[in-house]
């Protein structure tokens, strides 16, 4: 179990600004290369490590009759509903795209404006659940990251799991329950989709639309502000597993402020990351598993306090791509 030495107190906004303003007179992390294209031309693996190297993990089947491009079905699970898995996007749900084409794949929203989108991951393996029977760890449901934002009415969107939704159902309701929380996809057991990412077990190739369809009816009976967004674990994907989710009408969303907030041992770096390369339109990548990503809450304040004192908002995924997702196309919505 990860244990802090020493957890920062929550302090007014005042003081909150005052150590953003000596966070950053520190070194930043280097800002890397932000693509100008939102929409771009899907083959990546970028590096967003939230799950150990060498961690053990059990690949899941997780089928749900949703058929395969090639027009073959997946078999289905006897009891397993299919209202948002198999039936493909409601007309009105932000992400849908009409199913069959590559889905589009999202940086960052339009660079106008002053509107920026808090995201935060649920992850959840096999291996994660184990360390929850155990005793090892005490949750991967950081509460207090829920607190605030609800305290501070910060609308944020959560990326989970199937099999956090499952270990989690208070706490998924507690989100769904809340108009400034939208929900969004992150597999049902967080297997790779691609080779070598981040010593993640691979999904078979023939597994993945079901498993991402599965997800989608797990989260569907809670309700609230559902979308039809998807993040692959760790941002790996390529023109193949975006092949395989063709037939969901999904956007995939990674992000362009990647906070670096799993395992990491103090607050300081995870600010310094975000508000050093944060801009209108980002998209920032946080975690909201406690045991995983410990330093995260702490953070959260400062970085809330250095967003406002930039002038920038946060808002839900959704407000930020304010409708500019309609069909996979190459270029920019600079």
């Amino acid at each position: 179990m990860t244990v802090k030495n020493s957890r920062v107190p929550l302090v007014a906004t005042v003081a909150a600004l005052a150590g953003v303003v000596a966070l950053l007179a520190g070194p930043v992390p280097p800002p890397g290369s932000v693509r100008a294209a939102v929409l771009r031309t899907p083959a990546t693996t970028r590096p967003v490590a939230d799950t150990p190297p060498g961690s053990p993990q059990t690949a899941t089947s997780s089928p749900s009759g949703v058929p395969r491009p090639d027009g073959t079905a997946a078999p289905g699970i006897p009891g397993t509903a299919t209202t948002a898995g198999a039936n493909g996007p409601g007309p009105d749900e932000p992400g849908a795209t009409r199913p069959g084409g590559l889905p589009p794949v999202v940086d960052h929203g339009p660079r106008t404006g002053n509107r920026v989108a808090l995201t935060f991951d649920a992850d959840l393996t096999d291996a994660m659940r184990y360390q929850l029977r155990s005793g090892a760890v005490r949750s991967y449901a950081n509460l207090a990251i829920v607190d605030r934002l609800e305290r501070e009415r910060v609308p944020a969107t959560f990326f989970l799991t199937g099999k956090w939704v499952e270990q989690y159902p208070q706490v998924t309701r507690r989100l769904a329950g809340n108009p400034r929380f939208e929900l969004a996809n992150h597999t049902y057991g967080h297997l790779a989709f691609t080779a070598d990412c981040y010593h993640l077990p691979r999904i078979d190739r023939d597994r993945m639309t079901a498993d991402v369809a599965r997800t989608f009816d797990v989260i569907a009976p809670y309700g609230g502000r559902q979308t039809r967004y998807f993040r692959f674990p760790g941002l790996c994907h390529d023109r193949a597993a975006l092949a395989e989710l063709a037939p969901l009408g999904i956007t995939v969303v990674d992000g362009d402020v990647v906070s670096g907030d799993p395992f990491a041992r103090a607050w300081q770096p995870i600010v310094r990351a975000v508000l050093g390369r944060v801009r209108p339109g980002s998209v920032i990548i946080l975690h909201v598993t406690e045991a995983n990503a410990p330093m995260t809450d702490e953070a959260l304040p400062f970085i809330l306090a250095g967003l406002a004192e930039r002038g920038l908002v946060p808002a839900t995924l959704s407000e930020v791509l304010a409708g500019h997702i309609e069909m996979p196309v190459r270029g920019g919505i600079e």
